[in-house]
Formats: C-alpha cells, structure tokens, sequence
C-alpha cells in the first residue's frame, strides 16, 4: 500500500529567462523594481515585507511578498522568509517593507528585524544586501547606505 503525501514545489509565476532579469548594482536598483512591482492600491494602505531573490551576480531571481498587516506594522514570520530563500537556492537577498505614512525613517522594530535577518543570513552563508523602506511616492530609504545594516 502507497502512502500519499503532498507534493512542495516553489515556482515561478512568470518565466523570464534569466539573461532578460535586472541586475542589481546599487540600492536605486533594488527601490526601483519594488516600487515598479508593488500594488499601488496598496501601498498607502497597509504595511507589507517583500524579499528579493538573487543569484550569485546580483540578478533578480524574483520577489515574493512574506507578509502583509496593518497600518503601522506587519509581522514576519523569519521561518517562511527562510524557506523560501533556501528552497528558491538564493545566494543574496534584498528586504523591503512599505510605510504607508509616507516616513522615511528606520524604526527601533525595523532595525531589530533587520539584524535578526542579518545573523540568520550570516549563519546561513547568504548575503543580506540591503533592507529598503518604500513610500507610495517612490521615494526610499536603504539601511545600506545609511550604515545601520
């Protein structure tokens, strides 16, 4: 007698080949393709995390949103962030949340997550590029180039 289980797969939604996928070079880069792939209805909204997955040359392999919440916040749950970057074989990633005020300054909670992330992603030999902070005017603040990665 077979026992069957549930298959996971991770796959992607629109199959781009990977020579046609951005490079990212820089945080203007990474804020751009967010912004230019968030959900304009709702950005002002409610708070959301995405991850950006990335191949060994900085090119985008995808993103995917982890959560979504509430005016203020949104809850990240480290162990899907983390099943999704291992099961897609992601060697760097870039993490970005929105702030549906319009505020463009890091929270003491966006800097916990943040280095949270970071010594996870050290632990797991995957680099942790950057954390972006979006706003519905495509205005962004890196954690990168402020130096509180």
């Amino acid at each position: 007698m077979t026992t069957k289980v549930n298959e996971i797969k991770l796959c992607y939604k629109d199959r781009i080949t990977i020579s046609k996928c951005p490079k990212i070079s820089c945080s203007k880069d990474a804020a751009n393709i967010y912004y230019q792939n968030w959900d304009k209805n709702e950005i002002q909204l409610q708070e959301s995390f995405k991850v950006m997955l990335l191949n060994n040359s900085n090119i985008v392999k995808g993103i995917c949103q982890i959560s979504s919440g509430g005016l203020t916040a949104t809850l990240v749950d480290m162990r899907i962030l983390f099943a999704l970057i291992l099961k897609s074989l992601s060697t760097a990633i870039i993490v970005c949340h929105n702030h549906p005020s319009g505020k463009l300054q890091a929270s003491e909670v966006d800097k916990r997550l943040t280095n949270k992330i970071k010594r996870a992603c050290e632990f797991l030999d995957i680099k942790l590029l950057d954390h972006l902070i979006i706003t519905s005017d495509g205005n962004y603040m890196s954690f990168a180039d402020e130096g509180i990665l």
